[in-house]
């Protein structure tokens, strides 16, 4: 009797190292040590942070009466805004999380399609906090575009468990642990997460997931 090899082998579960991640991340290195270098003097600009945050942080104020910098700024905020961070420590909380999750959306669709479901998920995430937040201040960081990665691979996890009736109790608990973890930190961080982005970020990619890839998948072991 013989077997397909492809049905013996073991598979490897492993997620692939992808160079595109970590050019992403080498950008937004690139994009901190400009900023830090003007915090220290180096860039001949006064007040060069908070220069770059006026310019290409998400302003909600652009949307409604305030006036903006440049003519584009209340579209072009909506992306620049995801490759700005307050600093080394918030940069590489992000990078540490991007270099986690973003290997598991590429190799589920590719790198074409996992890009969309990034950048969809930066637009999402600015556009919950312009509908959500009441706040003055400029909104910077990745934080929207990763709880965007992480709504996709939660809406293939949620599709693959609702089509083989497997249990969707992972998923909620997943999905009750990024609300608690988000209260959490809200209060730990004296209100100043944006939240908001989280959750625009969170749902775009949801839908960003099933759009691009709306198939089930048999995964070996969906009892749980």
């Amino acid at each position: 009797m013989t077997h397909d090899p492809d049905e013996t082998a073991p598979k490897d579960t492993k997620p692939r190292v992808y160079k595109s991640v970590f050019v992403l991340i080498a950008l937004y290195a690139a994009v901190e040590a400009v900023l830090f270098a003007g915090d220290f003097g180096l860039i001949d600009i006064p007040r060069f942070r908070l220069t770059v945050y006026e310019f290409a942080g998400f302003w909600p104020g652009i949307l409604k009466n305030w006036e903006p910098n440049y003519a584009a700024q209340p579209w072009l905020m909506f992306f620049t805004y995801g490759f700005l961070h307050s600093g080394w420590v918030h940069l590489v909380v992000n990078m540490i999380t991007l270099a986690s999750v973003a290997p598991l959306v590429l190799d589920r669709v590719g790198q074409w399609k996992g890009a969309f479901i990034y950048a969809f998920s930066i637009l999402g995430g600015a556009v919950g906090f312009a509908v959500l937040s009441d706040s003055f201040r400029p909104m910077v960081g990745a934080s929207g575009a990763l709880f965007g990665l992480v709504g996709a691979i939660l809406a293939w996890e949620y599709v693959d468990r609702f089509t083989f009736r497997a249990k969707l109790w992972p998923v909620l608990r997943a999905v009750g642990f990024l609300i608690a973890l988000n209260v959490v930190l809200y209060f730990a961080m004296d209100r100043l997460l944006a939240w908001e982005a989280h959750l625009g970020g969170f749902i775009a990619g949801w839908l960003a997931a099933l759009l691009v890839d709306p198939r089930s998948r048999d995964i070996d072991g969906l009892v749980d």
